[in-house]
């Protein structure tokens, strides 16, 4: 209980310390000229200082080496701070020049690459109850190469509109420090301070963020939250079960599905996986009519829906899993097709609607 309420300080510590270095951070980066400039591919029509990620992240490991007891940090801190600060150089290097996406890429895979080899974690067998053990052996670290990725960059890829990443990995994140803390086989505090650590400056930079933002992410910030969500979420992962491996992926149930999604879309079309367009779920509400606020509040709203749905997986008896597996399918597919993600009018749902819709009309 000690802890609790010292680690509680620490987090109103953090949550003030964002929220301040924040406003400074902004008059530094327009001094500097970091600024992200209106153009034909970008939403918003005026310069924003962009950036912030320096500031959350300078805030976050400043906060956890001065606020928190070295016995509650994890063994392997010094991976993990050396693997995040390539991910956000890649993002400055990113937002100042911009990267081509295979340059990018290899700044992910670097910091993936040093997540790997200094720390102990891996994800390398996941049993499932009644079937037993299976061995991912020599793949496994291909697995771990592409969990990190793909949810780094499924996060980038949400920072769309103002405040919707942030928002997003703060959803993300409690869901997970909850998780951790409440329905693992030992409470890990030192991966759960990390977690709620984030969460803190994440929620200090939001007000900063929201609509109308006062300033950016920018990949630097964006790849980072995605980063360390992806890293966290493997800390969770030691002793890994099926439902273990469910829960993260229906955390990030959103961001996952709309990136899923815009990789067939562009196959679809026989244009590159990286190339990038305006189907993203977010750039589709703005299109239905939804206002820049909306569209957020609504893309949050079916955040927290994920992960309500992932914070049942725990609680469930093998009947109730396998349900909330198939309904959880059924709904991303129904979410998928709902908003047209593929955009194609050649899928089955889609003919079926096509099909009711006519019907409808004769009966009239």
């Amino acid at each position: 209980m000690r802890f609790f309420w010292r680690f509680l300080i620490v987090f109103m510590i953090a949550l003030f310390l964002s929220y301040l270095a924040t406003h400074a951070f902004r008059r530094v980066a327009i001094k500097a000229n970091w600024v992200d400039r209106p153009s034909s591919k970008k939403i918003h029509n005026k310069p924003i200082p962009t950036m912030g990620g320096i500031c959350i992240f300078l805030v976050y490991w400043l906060i956890y080496f001065l606020g928190i007891p070295s016995e509650n940090q994890i063994a392997d801190i010094g991976a993990m701070v050396a693997s995040s600060t390539v991910i956000v150089l890649t993002g400055i290097i990113d937002d100042k020049v911009e990267l081509k996406p295979w340059q990018k890429l290899a700044g992910i895979l670097l910091g993936a690459n040093i997540y790997y080899f200094f720390t102990d974690i891996r994800l390398d067998h996941f049993t499932i109850a009644f079937l037993g053990t299976i061995e991912f052996q020599e793949i496994s670290y291909l697995i771990m190469m592409l969990w990190i990725v793909g949810i780094t960059n499924a996060m980038n890829l949400m920072d769309g509109l103002d405040g919707l990443a942030t928002g997003t990995g703060i959803i993300s994140l409690v869901t997970m420090g909850l998780v951790s803390y409440f329905f693992t086989n030992s409470a890990n505090n030192a991966m759960v301070v990390l977690v709620f650590l984030l969460v803190a400056v994440l929620l200090g930079f939001l007000p900063h963020n929201f609509y109308p933002a006062k300033i950016f992410l920018g990949d630097t910030g964006a790849l980072f939250i995605g980063f360390m969500i992806a890293t966290l979420s493997l800390n969770g992962l030691k002793q890994a079960t099926f439902v273990s491996l469910i829960i993260p992926i229906a955390i990030l149930g959103v961001p996952l599905t709309d990136t899923v999604a815009a990789i067939f879309r562009r196959l679809l079309k026989k244009k590159s996986v990286s190339k990038k367009d305006w189907g993203h779920l977010h750039h589709r509400l703005l299109r239905l009519g939804f206002t820049h606020r909306q569209a957020v509040l609504f893309i949050y709203a079916m955040g927290i829906i994920f992960s309500l749905i992932a914070l049942l997986f725990p609680i469930s008896s093998l009947l109730g899993t396998i349900i909330l597996l198939l309904g959880l399918i059924f709904g991303v597919m129904l979410f998928i097709e709902s908003f047209n993600l593929l955009d194609s009018e050649k899928t089955p749902l889609r003919r079926l609607l096509r099909r009711l819709k006519r019907n409808t009309k004769q009966t009239k």
